[in-house]
């Protein structure tokens, strides 16, 4: 069997990244983990790139967590745990804090890590075969914080307290119902639809979708006056660009846009 491993696709303006350990369902390893940090890193840098859409390979699932069979190895012992937690949430914290858009596409499984990981994504689009666990209390792990606080900004401490005490499964439409989710999609039309919401992000301003999700994220904590003034000046960019100038005149010309991100 291949090792699991982390790639990235490129077209159109739209990054993928393709998280790949089918016949494990896409479970992570602590090489994946880094790997995902350093896949995030280079689509984030690459100019080209206007959306980043997270996938598991496949069909039959997003990521079905952490690895266990390395658990005895690389996750015993203080020194291995906190590595280990430190890859996770290191790449999670990459993903989440990204300048640039980012969707996850999930079909099939997605559990444990790879509901982290779906978290950290701006959107979460579902296929209408997806199914959602949370199962940290059936293995005795304990589940960090910045996770933590991610899931209860998104679903409320009630709901969070749910799916981590009963450690239960949910189908893609309880999913949405909760907000775990944006859409739950008919899974014949799933990959259309979701190549078509990306399409969608990446015809936009990079600027202006950079402001607004900057200024975003700033409403889920009290913001300082040095993010308060990333985020001014990020929207002054906006229009102060080309890109502004070209939104107006295609607007006034009743053309579509050609933004250059500059």
């Amino acid at each position: 069997m291949s090792e699991g491993h982390i790639r990235t696709e490129t077209a159109a303006g739209v990054g993928t990244l393709v998280i790949s350990h089918a016949h494990k369902h896409n479970a992570m390893t602590l090489a994946m983990w880094q790997q995902l940090t350093e896949a995030v890193q280079a689509l984030a840098d690459d100019r080209a790139v206007r959306v980043i859409v997270v996938t598991g390979e496949g069909d039959a699932a997003f990521v079905s967590g952490a690895d266990i069979s390395e658990f005895a190895q690389q996750r015993s012992g203080t020194d291995a745990v906190a590595a280990y937690d430190h890859a996770v949430a290191t790449a999670q914290r990459v993903l989440a804090e990204c300048a640039k858009p980012t969707v996850a596409r999930i079909q099939g499984i997605c559990m444990g890590g790879g509901m982290g990981i779906a978290l950290a994504c701006d959107l979460r689009f579902a296929a209408s075969n997806a199914r959602f666990r949370m199962p940290a209390a059936r293995i005795g792990l304990g589940y960090a914080f910045e996770g933590m606080q991610r899931l209860v900004r998104l679903l409320g401490a009630p709901a969070t307290f749910d799916l981590f005490y009963t450690a239960r499964s949910l189908h893609a439409p309880e999913a949405m119902r909760l907000g775990l989710v944006n859409d739950c999609i008919d899974a014949e039309v799933f990959d259309a639809e979701v190549a078509s919401r990306a399409a969608l992000i990446a015809q936009n301003a990079p600027l202006a979708l950079r402001a607004a999700k900057a200024a975003i994220l700033a409403t889920l904590e009290p913001p300082t006056a040095q993010a308060r003034e990333a985020i001014d000046a990020m929207v002054r960019q906006c229009f102060a660009s080309r890109d502004y100038a070209e939104g107006q005149a295609a607007f006034a010309e009743r053309r579509a846009p050609h933004f250059e991100g500059s």
